[in-house]
Parts: structure tokens; C-alpha cells; sequence
């Protein structure tokens, strides 16, 4: 049930894309403490500006039913922005995140709702 999309301008080599959907989904379950087999992390490339000018800069929204407390988000912003300097050479000042809690009835899966 959480969901990390992570919306980028850095080039990401074709072979790079999967380990970097995998440390992002085992960043979110560890910290949210929820069961990866519930994740889901999505990668998608495009253009962004920061601060007017084209940059390597990524985008990422964070959705979840419970679990995004002050203290995770500020935890997850702080892995996310590792990662994604290290892995991608993003300047964690051209990161941006956003975290939303999706009541489990709004959140489907399987045919059914969380709720």
C-alpha cells in the first residue's frame, strides 16, 4: 500500500533503473515499517525545471495509508535524497517530496479497498 513515484531529469542508464525501483521500494518498507510485498515504486523520466533552469532534479510522491509521521517523512527525505545523489547524482537541494495519507477505503488493490 505504499507507493513511491519518483519523477526525474537525471539520465538513468536502462541497467541502473531496476536497482534504483529497489532500493527505493526497501527504503519505503523499512521506514514505514510496512511489508514491501506491498509496495509498489515507480521511475519516470522527464523534464524539470529547478529554480527556473533545467537541472538533474527529481520529484517524489509518497502515498500510504497510516505511517507518514513527521518523523519518517523526515527520515525518508533524508534516504531518498542520499540515494538519489549517490545513484543519480542529484543534489538533494533539487529534490522535492511530497506525502500524502490515502484513508484505506480510497486505496484499491486486488479487487477490492484497504478499508
Amino acid at each position: 500500500m505504499p507507493l513511491i513515484k519518483v519523477e526525474t531529469s537525471a539520465a538513468i542508464p536502462e541497467n541502473r533503473r531496476t536497482p534504483v525501483l529497489a532500493a527505493c521500494s526497501k527504503i519505503l518498507a523499512e521506514t514505514t515499517g510496512k511489508p514491501e510485498r506491498y509496495c509498489m515504486a515507480v521511475l519516470e523520466s522527464g523534464a524539470i525545471l529547478m529554480a527556473g533552469k533545467p537541472a538533474a532534479a527529481a520529484y517524489i510522491d509518497i502515498r500510504g495509508i497510516g505511517g507518514l509521521t513527521p518523523a519518517v517523512n523526515k527520515a525518508l527525505t533524508k534516504a531518498l535524497c542520499a540515494l538519489l545523489q549517490k545513484e543519480l547524482g542529484i543534489e538533494p537541494g533539487n529534490v522535492y517530496i511530497t506525502f500524502t495519507d490515502v484513508p484505506a477505503a480510497n486505496w484499491g488493490h486486488n479487487g477490492s479497498t484497504f478499508g
